[in-house]
C-alpha cells in the first residue's frame, strides 16, 4: 500500500534517515515512518520547507526526473535590496559553478514578494543593522546542488534564508497543512492519495 508523507523540514536537519555527523535527521522527527518511506529529492541542511516522503517509486521517478521539469518554489530571503536588474538576470538563467564547471540555468520564474508569513527559524539568521534584505519567490524547474543559493550569490545578493514553499502544485498554504511548523508531519490519506497523485503529476 502506497503511503504519502509531506513535512516541513526543520533548518538544520539532513534530509535522510541515517545518521551523518552531529546533524538531526529524519528520524528526529517524532514519527514513525514505515521503512520503506524516504524522501523524495532534498532539501540541505540550512534549507527549510515541504519535502515529500513516499514509498511510490513511480511518483518519485516522476518528480525526479530532470525531463519532466516539474515546478518547485522556494521564498528567498537575500541580503541587500534587490534590484529589477538582478530579477531580470536570474528570470533569464544565470552562470553558476556546479562540481567545478559553468552551466546557465534554465529560465525561472522570480519575482519580489512582501516578507512571507513562517515559522520562526531556530537559529534565526543574524541581522546586520546597517544592511536591510528583501524576499522573492523563486519557481525552478530543474534541482542542481545548491542552486537557488549560487543563483542569488551570482547576481550579487546572496541568501540569508531559503525555504522550498511548494513542490508541484502542493503548498504550505494548502488547507490541510494549516500554518505549517518546523518538524511538522502530514500524512496523506488513501482517499486523498489519487488527488495529491493527480496534482502533482
Amino acid at each position: 500500500m502506497f503511503q504519502y508523507f509531506l513535512i516541513y523540514k526543520p533548518f538544520n536537519m539532513l534530509s535522510q534517515f541515517s545518521r551523518e555527523g552531529d546533524h538531526q535527521t529524519l528520524a528526529d522527527l517524532g514519527f514513525t515512518f514505515a521503512k520503506d518511506i524516504y524522501p523524495v529529492g532534498r532539501l540541505d541542511a540550512d534549507s527549510e520547507g515541504l519535502l515529500l516522503l513516499t514509498n511510490d517509486n513511480f511518483l518519485k521517478t516522476k518528480l525526479l526526473e530532470p525531463r519532466n521539469r516539474h515546478t518547485r518554489t522556494y521564498y528567498v530571503q537575500v541580503e541587500g535590496e534587490v534590484t529589477d536588474e538582478a530579477c531580470r538576470q536570474l528570470s533569464a538563467g544565470v552562470s553558476i559553478s556546479i562540481n567545478g564547471k559553468q552551466y546557465k540555468t534554465l529560465p525561472a520564474e522570480i519575482a519580489k514578494i512582501a516578507e512571507p508569513e513562517l515559522p520562526e527559524r531556530n537559529p534565526p539568521i543574524r541581522f546586520r543593522k546597517n544592511i536591510p534584505t528583501s524576499w522573492l519567490s523563486v519557481t525552478l524547474r530543474e534541482g542542481k546542488n545548491r542552486q537557488v543559493r549560487r543563483m542569488t550569490a551570482a547576481v550579487g545578493f546572496p541568501t540569508l534564508r531559503l525555504v522550498r514553499w511548494s513542490i508541484g502544485k502542493i503548498s504550505l498554504a494548502d488547507k490541510k497543512i494549516n500554518f505549517p511548523n518546523p518538524g511538522d508531519v502530514w500524512e496523506v490519506t488513501p482517499k486523498e492519495a489519487k488527488l495529491f497523485y493527480e496534482r502533482t503529476i
